[in-house]
């Protein structure tokens, strides 16, 4: 598999992705994790939080299927890791919450190789990752 041709320093083109009070509660039943901060508004603002928030692996996995899809196959992703620095808020509404996803090439190693500085974005404008890098095999 060859990844698309990179330098240190190129912007991979972003995406968006809406999240949907919808897409939470089927993430809660696919990942098992029912904490109602991500589906009941009373228990998310009782417990100190501004509305409904998205759950933070299904932040770091958006922006890990980002990576997969630049590479052109999942398997070509050797590592992501993230820090989560804030969290996405969902409205109740038809148009939910944005989070814009991109990376910067941040080196080509000798093995083709690529580390991606991953950026997540959320509808304030803010950053929901913190320093997220992955890294994808090349060659």
């Amino acid at each position: 598999m060859t990844l698309p041709a990179v330098t240190t320093g190129d912007e991979i083109a972003g995406r968006e992705v809406t999240l949907t009070r919808a897409d939470l509660v089927r993430y809660a039943g696919a990942s098992g994790d029912l904490n109602p901060i991500h589906w009941s508004e009373r228990t998310a603002t009782a417990v100190g939080l501004p509305g409904v928030i998205a759950h933070g692996m299904l932040t770091m996995a958006l922006a890990a299927q980002f990576v997969a899809d630049w590479a052109g196959d999942p398997a070509a992703v050797r590592s992501f890791s993230t820090r989560f620095t804030r969290p996405v808020v969902v409205p109740d509404d038809d148009e939910g919450a944005t989070v814009t996803l991109g990376a910067t090439v941040k080196a080509v190693d000798d093995d083709g190789s690529v580390t991606l500085g991953v950026t997540a974005v959320g509808p304030d404008g803010k950053a929901v990752l913190g320093k997220a890098l992955a890294v994808v095999r090349g060659r």
